[in-house]
């Protein structure tokens, strides 16, 4: 009796043993390999595998191929020689390249993710990857530099980036909130937009162009921007810091700008500076453009500092050249700071002096007188 049960244990024992080897025999005779078998990703992105399947036997295999525990929300592709397969011949001591395309859902928990890739009655590869992050599943409109600075006359150019993080293409209407007064252009390929279309998981480029009015107080303003389908939308708010605006204006009290001279003497324009800006204007420096031999001092040469909307007044003193024939001369008067100019052109008149006139006039008398002598002396003769 208890021979007999020894030999049923031995038998099964020996049964066992042969059928273990016979599976770790038929798992060997085909393998599959990848060395990417634990990787990290984030939401939404693409995993392209490439496996390969070994054939270890002298004869011909057709493996049945499929994935199995792909967690659910996920997809997938299996292709060899560019076509979708289930199956896969492989030649004696040969192998099979299979392209395994996994992509990962943007709405995704954060975590590791465990699934195998089946050689059906013959082995199994484990693949893991880890989604280092939970996914948005949102729109997100980022800019690069949401705050500039600069003069009311700059138009503040900013550069944002539109990502549409959920499954399905979008179409974003653009819209902004400007203050009163200023206007905002959306760009997208240097073209002006008013929508912009963006795949699924992928991003799109914009420049916002913002131009304040040109006489826009000093100060910081916010200009919200939105991007907005029916289903999901996002926003940015852009900060422009206005200096103020730089601008004057140069002409005389009454705005004539034209005067008479006499050759060799001077002649005084009194003129008026207007700081026609937003912000004070400051070293403001006085030049002119003459004719030739021509000369213009200024008092004063320099202005300290002129506030917005304020006029001061500087006094030109204009000498001609005493050379100078009758006629029309241009002198140009100017204005200037680091920031702005302003320019009057002056048309000034010269005549010549009345000492001139005299003088010619006593010569034809003398010359009249020297002919009327002659002609009494000589003309009895």
């Amino acid at each position: 009796m208890q021979r007999s049960l020894r030999f049923s244990q031995i038998l099964c024992l020996i049964l066992l043993g042969m059928a273990s080897f016979a599976t770790s025999a038929k798992a060997q005779s085909v393998s599959l390999f990848t060395p990417y078998t634990h990787i990290t990703v984030t939401p939404g992105q693409k995993i392209d595998y490439s496996i390969k399947l070994i054939n270890n036997t002298g004869s011909i295999r057709d493996v049945g191929i499929s994935l199995n525990g792909l967690p659910e929300g996920w997809s997938h592709t299996l292709k060899s020689g560019g076509w979708q397969i289930s199956r896969l011949s492989v030649l004696p001591h040969d192998k099979e390249t299979i392209s395994l395309e996994v992509m990962v859902p943007l709405k995704v928990d954060k975590g590791t993710y465990r699934f195998n890739v089946r050689a059906s009655g013959y082995t199994n590869l484990p693949l893991s990857i880890k989604v280092s992050k939970s996914g948005t599943y949102k729109t997100a409109l980022s800019v690069k530099q949401p705050n500039l600075k600069g003069a009311a006359d700059t138009k503040f150019t900013f550069n944002a980036t539109l990502k549409n993080a959920t499954a399905d293409t979008q179409f974003y209407a653009l819209a902004s909130r400007p203050p009163r007064g200023w206007s905002v252009d959306f760009k997208a390929s240097y073209k002006q937009v008013a929508s912009v279309k963006v795949n699924p998981n992928e991003t799109h480029n914009l420049t916002i162009d913002v131009h304040p009015p040109e006489q826009a107080p000093a100060g910081t303003y916010k200009i919200p921007v939105m991007a907005s389908t029916a289903n999901t939308s996002a926003g940015s708010e852009l900060s422009a810091a206005i200096t103020g605006s730089y601008d004057m204006q140069l002409s005389t009290p009454k705005g004539n700008l034209s005067a008479d001279i006499t050759a060799g003497n001077t002649k005084n324009i009194k003129l008026s500076i207007k700081n026609t800006g937003s912000s004070p204007l400051k070293d403001i420096e006085m030049s002119a453009t003459t004719p030739v031999d021509w000369s213009v001092v200024f008092d004063p040469k320099k202005i300290d500092v002129l506030a917005p909307g304020k006029t001061t007044e500087v006094m030109a003193t204009v000498e001609a050249s005493k050379d100078a024939i009758a006629g029309d001369y241009v002198t140009a008067m100017k204005a200037k700071t680091s920031e702005t100019s302003s320019q009057a052109k002056f048309r000034i008149s010269v005549h010549t002096s009345a000492i001139w006139g005299w003088l010619g006039i006593l010569i034809i008398i003398v010359a009249l007188g020297c002919v009327y002598y002659l002609f009494k002396k000589f003309g009895r003769r």
